[in-house]
């Protein structure tokens, strides 16, 4: 039974064999990618990761479990004990503490990830999972309160502002737009403030997301606001450190519609001296239809997009609201809200 304890990184499983390699790069669950890395020796081979995502990102695949030595095919393994603090066992033999094998094999992992904007996990895994993930009593049966994969407790511990997600949640439409538009959100900020340290770039890139964030979280955004505004005293390290916690804490939870709402209204006052009443009038109620539910968000979008071609002004149209991510990472999802 062969152990493969070396996991391949950086490999973009496109079927296209492109030679361009996307600037975002994101870390994969080496069974999403198609390696046959699971207890049975197969693989969950995502669709949406390997046919959509990998013309947008390129994937550092990476599987603790093998990693850590174990063979596949395997027995199958399972956490129990306090959910908190779950402990790795075999799933038909408790009796032999699994637990700091597999996080002696992915210490070096969590090193090597700095250049990473976000991270899709396997669903349930023991080691991957992100929530919902079963924890047993000496019963055998599962605790009321569900545990977290420890490779991914880990990952979130040394990297809390990355972006994270199962890949069986993307397949939400919401929960797809959310990730989408925080990978690129986080990569925005690594390549325009943190690679590009000034003052006047940080404030660049706070405006251009300044409907974004009205949209997701108001209070916080005008909180995020003064911290730009009143920066004196802190170092610039500090700074950064304090807007980007806030700023992925603020993106990390999905924009309502209330909330979109609010923020469309607010972009349409710039219009107010350069289109017609009428015209403003159609874009509020394709608005509100949206508030109602009746319309997608893509509906007021492409009003307003129309008019601030014409008439917006730079600073308008700079708003990544307008865009968060490329138009084709995936038209069927788009702003299905």
């Amino acid at each position: 039974m062969k152990n493969h304890t070396v996991i391949a990184s950086d490999k973009n499983r496109n079927d296209n064999n492109e030679s361009h390699q996307p600037d975002i790069k994101i870390g994969l669950s080496a069974c999403l990618a198609g390696f046959e890395v699971r207890y049975n020796a197969g693989h969950k081979q995502s669709q949406l990761c390997l046919k959509t995502l990998s013309k947008h990102f390129s994937f550092k695949t990476f599987c603790p479990e093998v990693s850590a030595g174990f063979s596949t095919p395997r027995p199958t393994m399972r956490l129990i004990g306090n959910p908190d603090e779950p402990t790795l066992t075999y799933t038909k033999d408790s009796s032999e503490d699994l637990t700091d094998q597999l996080k002696q094999g992915f210490q070096d992992e969590l090193t090597q990830l700095d250049d990473l904007d976000g991270y899709i996990l396997m669903s349930k895994s023991p080691s991957c999972g992100l929530e919902r993930v079963k924890v047993y009593q000496e019963s055998g049966m599962p605790h009321q309160k569900f545990g977290m994969g420890l490779y991914a407790k880990a990952l979130k511990e040394k990297y809390p502002l990355m972006p994270m997600e199962e890949e069986g949640r993307l397949h939400d439409d919401v929960l797809y737009d959310n990730f989408v538009t925080r990978v690129y959100a986080h990569h925005n900020f690594r390549k325009e403030v943190l690679e590009q340290p000034s003052i006047a770039n940080l404030m660049q890139f706070h405006a251009s997301y300044k409907y974004m964030l009205m949209a997701h979280q108001q209070k916080d955004a005008k909180t995020l606001g003064k911290l730009v505004a009143s920066h004196k005293g802190l170092s610039f390290e500090e700074l950064t450190t304090q807007y980007l916690a806030l700023f992925m804490k603020i993106m990390s939870k999905p924009a309502n519609r209330g909330n979109h709402t609010n923020a469309l209204l607010h972009m349409l006052g710039y219009l107010k001296q350069s289109v017609s009443s009428d015209a403003r009038q159609s874009i509020v109620d394709a608005i509100y239809t949206y508030n109602n539910g009746m319309t997608p968000l893509v509906t007021p979008l492409t009003l307003l997009k129309h008019y601030f071609k014409q008439y917006g002004s730079s600073y308008i149209n700079m708003q990544r609201y307008l865009q968060p991510y490329p138009e084709n990472i995936h038209p069927i999802r788009k702003y299905c809200r």
